[in-house]
């Protein structure tokens, strides 16, 4: 008991320090995720002294850890935002994620002279680009839908294509033929999608039809739903990332009672499992390792930041219209994060020829050019014209059932900057049969009279039914976006 009051205590101060870190280096504009690596360096074996060298468990670990994540950013993506961005964001993600692999292999053999077979490996493993950075960092820059919806999009699909590169590439018997690692690729995303599509359906028609009897659960069994399909798709020898994060995509966008609930329990789960990855991950680091892949490390990485990721870019959207000044910033936009550091566990528990030194290259790697990315992506946006300045959030709009009307409680919070803000009652012209139960101001319910304006902080609620609810949230969106011109300069509400 005395140890594991010892580990408790390291662990929550761990936490509570990171947590405090974190504010400052928002501020600052650095990705957390250096903050967390930071904090296992600190607790290993070159620091307080604790010895964690299991890259086995941290490999399962890593893998939990990223299923979380991935669950977390599909709830956490609305459909409307990415819906027109499927085919760009699948050619980022197939297509983009095998070009990078070939050009990063390439330099990888011919400038640093590794083996062909780890080269690939190496192309591999930092291929996809990782969704919690992307999540994380796209929300504060306010790119055109188009660009942030493709990047979310992306984010989300790439990872499955380079684990199952990384898997074949580090085989033991060595590397697969191009038929069988096609149709590997082709069995594992196509199943994997089945599954997540068919989890993720099935489980929102279970859930809007059971009424649990405490609100708490609903977030537990929609989390429990994406790890299924996750579960599910891997024990089929299918992808469970792309199984698991296309289940969460249908649970979040289904209109599921409490919606915001779920929200802010995948939101502190999605932080818990980054949080407990880096620092496992700044456990394996050994400082005296890294120096002497500090070159190499910045080689490739250049490599990989100015040839592999924009020619992976352009080429993959040669079918569709985006502009020069959009491809650069996609190009710029390629944020790795946790997940290469996890991939480069796999290699390292198949003991393959030179891993160490690969772990320890992609570590370097990754910690320098998110360092380089993260904070420069708002100031490249800007530069290319493509951030807009003070732009408007979304509504938050949270869904309550009435069971006994058959009708359902909308609350809608007013951010500041929204176009609903200053609109009177009766200019919001709702559907006719949603109607305006009342508005929380600071801590104040009360029933608007038609002529009151809302403020920015309002919270408005709308009570409405299950057939009008689309058109009434579409609604909202639209004011929000445009104010009370919405509908005179064409916005509707739709993406």
């Amino acid at each position: 008991m005395p140890q594991l009051y010892l580990v408790v205590l390291i662990g929550c101060v761990t936490v509570l320090v990171s947590i405090a870190a974190i504010r400052a280096t928002h501020r600052l504009g650095l990705p957390a995720l250096l903050v967390f690596l930071a904090a296992g360096m600190v607790l290993g074996a070159d620091g307080v002294g604790v010895v964690f060298k299991d890259f086995e468990l941290a490999q399962v670990l890593g893998t939990f850890a990223l299923a979380l994540i991935l669950i977390e950013g599909g709830l956490s993506t609305r459909w409307r935002a990415i819906s027109g961005q499927l085919a760009p964001a699948s050619m980022l993600a197939t297509v983009g994620v095998g070009v990078s692999v070939t050009v990063t292999a390439l330099g990888a053999h011919y400038l640093l002279g590794f083996a062909w077979q780890t080269s690939l490996v190496i192309g591999a493993v930092v291929a996809s680009t990782d969704a919690a950075a992307v999540f994380s960092e796209l929300r504060g820059v306010g790119l055109p839908k188009r660009l942030s919806g493709t990047l979310e999009a992306e984010s989300g699909c790439n990872d499955a294509p380079a684990v199952i590169l990384v898997i074949a590439f580090s085989a033991a018997e060595g590397l697969p033929s191009t038929w069988e690692l096609v149709g590997l690729l082709v069995w594992e995303l196509a199943a994997g999608s089945v599954i997540g599509l068919a989890v993720g359906a099935g489980g929102a028609w279970l859930l809007r039809r059971l009424a649990l009897p405490v609100s708490g659960l609903y977030p537990m069994a929609v989390f429990s739903l994406g790890m299924a399909a996750f579960a599910a798709a891997g024990s089929l020898h299918a992808s469970g990332f792309i199984a698991a994060y296309l289940a969460a995509l249908v649970l979040g966008n289904s209109h599921l009672p409490h919606r915001a609930a779920t929200q802010s329990f995948a939101s502190g789960l999605g932080w818990v499992a980054q949080l407990g990855m880096f620092v496992m991950l700044g456990l394996l680091a050994s400082p005296d390792n890294l120096v002497h892949m500090l070159v190499p490390a910045l080689i490739l990485g250049a490599v990989l930041t100015l040839v592999a990721r924009p020619v992976s870019v352009w080429v993959s959207l040669i079918p569709f219209r985006f502009s020069a000044k959009e491809k650069t910033l996609l190009s710029w936009a390629g944020l790795r994060g946790a997940v290469p550091i996890v991939l480069a566990t796999i290699p390292r528990s198949e003991h393959l020829p030179g891993s160490q030194s690969l772990w320890d290259l992609v570590f370097i790697l990754v910690v320098v050019f998110t360092l380089l990315q993260g904070p420069t992506l708002p100031w490249v946006a800007k530069r290319l014209g493509l951030a807009r300045a003070g732009a408007v959030q979304e509504v938050d709009i949270e869904t309550a059932p009435l069971d006994a009307v058959d009708g359902e409680v909308l609350t809608i919070t007013v951010p500041k900057g929204s176009g609903l803000a200053g609109i009177r009652i009766f200019e919001l012209r709702l559907p006719e049969g949603s109607a305006i139960a009342g508005v929380v101001r600071g801590d104040r319910l009360f029933v608007p009279a038609k002529a009151d304006r809302l403020r920015s902080g309002d919270q408005l609620i709308v009570v409405t039914t299950p057939k009008l609810r689309e058109a009434t949230e579409q609604r909202l969106t639209a004011l929000a976006r445009a104010g009370r011109l919405a509908r005179w300069l064409g916005e509707t509400g739709r993406d």
